[in-house]
């Protein structure tokens, strides 16, 4: 086992003339190599320690995906502190929750808006002693600029950091992720250096990741799923991260990086899902025809390929004339590995992936086992299912159904909050997730449930949400979905409309809407979603059906509070932002 700098060290030495790095600035790439990286790392662990930073002192972070993002992490792990990311949503009171957590020494912020939370609160802060700006210019006092932080350097001698380095071990506590805070406020999972280096090793060892590798990175690097594939997977091997300048500008990204290797979390993955369904049905008759008759033959060979099955005849000419030109115009053609990660993923968007030749591959975990318990391979997947168990790991399904975990990959606990951690970690080591699920006779998790996230009927009934909203949202016109109905005599839901499908429907039904909000008070769009609810309502028990529903005009979004970070739901900011919709459900 070793440490994370350990591994930084060995990476430099043998790939430091690659690419590393490269960022989008002023319209060009600009690319860092391995050596220009590492030495980068180097500097800012210097400049922390003249800045007062000493061993286990917590250093916050708080910006979008960059090079500086990555060398502020890695360089408070040299010096020995214990970076945390938060969130570019978070509010001023929200960074001073985190950063008075952890006991920040130093804030690094992206830019003025990013540094002046921190203004705002450091009077509150008496163990915060600098905020560095990361990008541009700080026109406010008390606040570095990056240029200036990296000079600190010069004034700590090598020695002094080399010592730092030499003095860590594996099992010292290496960086914090603070949960999303769905509810209350988040914990701060504790990350040791052998959770990171062994989870690395070991996942990408079983997926033959190397150094020619490529990466987009632009989920949130507070994140465990993207720092493990953004910082410490490339530590590991060696290859090149590039960034998107947001989740916006992914589309332009990908097709300019080419990637290898990409995650999406589901909305991801459902968004370009609607955005190809509308472009496809804007086609000619005969073009629509080729497309039916592909992603028909598509479908079967992606799960001739899942039993060891020869794919149909006409399969490697589907993959010519279509597969092929719609891997090239995403982004994709090089992508080996395309994988959902964070929240559960319906269906009918692996199956329309899947039916273009492009499975995407499940991987299921949680912070506390530091990103991935199972995983699935290019050769080993199943169509949803969330993979098997990662090598050197362990899980098990309890007496009570709930996923339990065990392994080097497991944490080392909740910072500060001893109770919350013997809750969660049994005295034989196991992690409980809180998630309930089955494994087949071929080692493939499936969750079925969320054992804390029940809703519970008038009539004592236990539902679980994930479920039916994954049955929701496989209706094509459906962007989101959201199931209420806990203490209330049936279920209802809260449903928003996919902009980019709205016309595309409305013109199948005889509808007159154009967009989202004369659909979501049009009768005739209304009628024809009735039906298609009841299509979902036909495939469920009767307590898991759905009686009543209401069009929300407007999406779930992560600036509108709906959604955390990665995406996923909040159901207690729903609840309370749509109470009278939902009083209206149950009027």
């Amino acid at each position: 086992m070793r440490t994370v700098l350990q591994v930084l060290e060995s990476t430099v030495s043998k790939h430091g003339s690659r690419p590393a790095l490269r960022v989008k600035r002023d319209g060009a790439w600009q690319t860092l190599t391995w050596n220009e990286y590492g030495a980068n790392i180097r500097l800012a662990g210097r400049a922390m320690m003249k800045l007062g930073v000493a061993p286990g002192d917590g250093i916050v972070i708080i910006g979008k995906n960059c090079p500086e993002w990555l060398v502020a992490d890695v360089g408070a792990i040299a010096a020995g502190a214990v970076p945390a990311g938060i969130y570019t949503t978070s509010t001023p009171e929200q960074c001073f929750y985190i950063a008075n957590h952890c006991d920040a020494r130093v804030a690094f912020a992206e830019d003025e808006t990013q540094a002046a939370k921190f203004l705002e609160i450091k009077s509150r802060l008496p163990k915060l002693t600098a905020i560095v700006q990361m990008n541009g210019t700080p026109k406010a006092e008390g606040v570095t600029s990056w240029a200036d932080f990296m000079k600190l350097a010069n004034e700590t001698p090598e020695a002094d950091l080399n010592q730092r380095i030499a003095n860590q071990k594996v099992n010292d506590l290496c960086t914090l992720i603070y949960t999303s805070g769905t509810t209350g406020d988040p914990k701060a999972v504790m990350i040791t250096h052998t959770n990171i280096t062994w989870t690395a090793e070991s996942l990408l060892s079983a997926l033959s990741f190397g150094p020619d590798e490529v990466i987009v990175s632009y989920l949130p690097l507070s994140h465990v799923a993207e720092q493990m594939i953004s910082v410490h997977g490339p530590i590991n091997t060696g290859c090149m991260v590039a960034f998107a300048d947001s989740i916006e500008a992914l589309g332009d990204a990908l097709k300019e990086v080419r990637p290898t290797v990409f995650l999406g979390v589901p909305r991801v993955w459902e968004k370009i899902q609607a955005k190809m369904v509308a472009a496809g049905a804007a086609g000619s008759p005969l073009m629509k025809a080729i497309a039916k008759w592909a992603k028909s033959v598509g479908l079967r060979g992606g799960y001739a390929i899942q039993r060891g099955e020869p794919v149909p005849f006409l399969y490697p000419l589907a993959k010519k004339i279509a597969f092929d030109k719609v891997r090239e115009r995403l982004g994709l053609d090089r992508a080996r590995i395309c994988v959902t990660s964070a929240a559960p993923i319906a269906k009918d968007t692996l199956e329309y992936f899947l039916s273009l030749n492009i499975p995407i591959l499940e991987v299921y975990g949680m912070s506390e086992c530091t990103g991935p318990a199972t995983y699935s391979r290019p050769d080993k997947f199943s169509t949803g299912k969330a993979g098997i168990v990662i090598p050197g790991g362990e899980i098990k399904i309890a007496e009570d159904g709930e996923v339990c975990m065990r392994g080097p990959h497991v944490f080392a606990g909740y910072y500060k909050d001893p109770a919350t951690t013997k809750e969660t970690i049994d005295p034989e080591g196991w992690l409980h997730s809180g998630d309930i699920g089955t494994i087949d006779k071929d080692g493939f998790l499936q969750i079925t449930d969320r054992k804390k996230d029940l809703l519970i009927t008038a009539g004592g009934e236990n539902i679980a949400p994930q479920l039916i909203e994954g049955m929701l949202k496989s209706i094509p016109v459906v962007g989101q979905a959201v199931v209420v109905g806990d203490r209330q005599k049936y279920l209802a839901a809260l449903i928003t409309l996919d902009a980019e499908r709205v016309v595309v429907e409305a013109e199948t039904c005889g509808s007159p809407a154009r967009d989202v909000k004369s659909a979501s008070t049009c009768p005739i769009f209304r009628a024809h979603l009735d039906k298609l609810v009841e299509g979902v309502n036909a495939n469920l028990a009767r307590v898991q059906t759905i009686k009543k529903f209401t069009i929300v005009p407007n999406e779930f979004t992560i600036d509108g509070g709906e959604l955390t970070p990665t995406m996923k739901v909040k159901r207690k900011v729903i609840n309370e932002k749509y109470k009278g919709e939902i009083s209206s459900l149950y009027a």
